[in-house]
């Protein structure tokens, strides 16, 4: 079985896919992607407005729309975990930092040169938001 990362990383290239192509979700998974997988995109999907509101009003300057698909389905991946651990499978949620950290690294590897410190701004920014602002 994948590690939880790796499990992560494909459930973000599924919502890109999806995002990217307008196929269904359920059409865009790899072949053998996890119970995990599946369900932690099928969260963010369903949580994608109340996500892409966070972005969006961390992204300064930024709108949601014109942020990467890639990027945006990564933020949307680390921000449920971050803001909705019960939504998001498993018994054992990833501490917040640990979905920044993990979503920065995916952003190194898979985006371009500015991706990772503009995914870390806006995910440290939003978990500041939320530590200040608990009821948000």
């Amino acid at each position: 079985m994948a590690r939880r990362s790796e499990q992560r990383r494909a459930a973000a290239f599924a919502l890109y896919q999806h995002a990217v192509t307008g196929r269904e979700l359920d059409e865009v998974f790899e072949r053998d992607a996890s119970t995990f997988t599946r369900a932690l995109a099928y969260a963010a999907q369903d949580y994608a407005d109340e996500l892409d509101g966070v972005i969006e009003r961390h992204a300064k300057g930024w709108t949601v729309d014109r942020i990467a698909p890639l990027e945006k389905a990564i933020m949307r991946i680390a921000l449920l975990e971050m803001l909705h651990p019960d939504a998001a499978p498993g018994d054992h949620p990833i501490p917040p930092e640990g979905a920044i950290d993990e979503a920065v690294e995916t952003a190194k590897t898979f985006c371009g040169s500015d991706a990772p410190a503009f995914v870390n701004g806006i995910l440290a920014a939003a978990l500041r938001d939320t530590r200040q602002n608990p009821a948000r």
